[in-house]
């Protein structure tokens, strides 16, 4: 029965965290957008002298719009900036009491607000048909307004699947899993094996090494290496000393 109900939860963070994979990656390709005007701005601006008007609030609009929507992405990957020089530290189980108690003190309540502000921030600029004030004749903004509480909305769904997971980790002492997305280790290991240099053996060994540097990196569990490696140090010194 336990082992039914852990895996329904697992199931449900899984879900969580498709969507917000699949909406960060969607949106993600803003990024492309964002450079492409911006290359063409500056083709036409200082090759034809002809330039747009508008240009600064098209940047806008791309650039927020990814930094926002792609948010619940990162929470997903646990990708944010945290304090590590004591968080890393912790024992899994402590850092699960540290996040569920930071996530109830700023996290919901700042989300929140994030959400009811804006909720009636777009709404305004809905019903005033808001246009955008830096030119004279600006485009509408009322469309990018509304980013505002979707990206809310999508941050506080992954935040009740990061307290979730919280919950699990203080009660099992370990972390659930979580979905795995590509990261930079993993086109390492694509470039390694497409390289005609490097033999099997090399490669294998160069992935566990970039495998353990990251890990090390993320600071999940150090307390644990410490202690084997406290207890291995403790235990290569009384073996010398009980060398003649």
């Amino acid at each position: 029965m336990t082992d039914s109900r852990n895996f329904d939860v697992q199931r449900a963070l899984f879900f969580v965290d498709r969507i917000s994979t699949w909406t960060g990656k969607a949106f993600a390709w803003l990024i492309l957008g964002l450079m492409l005007v911006v290359c063409v701005e500056v083709f036409k601006r200082y090759i034809l002298n002809a330039p747009t008007a508008f240009i600064f609030d098209v940047n806008n609009f791309f650039y927020g719009a990814a930094f926002m929507l792609c948010g619940a992405y990162t929470l997903a990957q646990d990708g944010h900036v945290r304090g590590d020089f004591l968080y890393g530290n912790f024992k899994p189980r402590m850092q699960a009491w540290f996040d569920v108690i930071l996530y109830f003190l700023f996290f919901l309540p700042g989300v929140l607000a994030l959400l009811y502000a804006g909720w009636d921030y777009a709404g305004l600029s809905w019903k005033i048909n808001e246009h955008s004030n830096v030119t004279a004749n600006g485009p509408p903004i009322y469309h990018f307004k509304t980013v505002i509480p979707i990206a809310g909305a999508l941050i506080l769904i992954q935040g009740f699947a990061e307290i979730v997971r919280c919950i699990v980790c203080i009660k099992t002492g370990h972390w659930p899993e979580r979905l795995k997305d590509v990261e930079e280790i993993d086109v390492v290991g694509e470039q390694l094996a497409e390289s005609q240099y490097v033999d099997e053996e090399s490669r294998k060994m160069a992935m566990e090494q970039a495998s353990h540097i990251q890990e090390m990196a993320t600071k999940r569990g150090v307390s644990e290496e410490h202690e084997v490696l406290h207890e291995g140090n403790v235990d290569a010194k009384n073996d010398k000393k009980g060398q003649p």
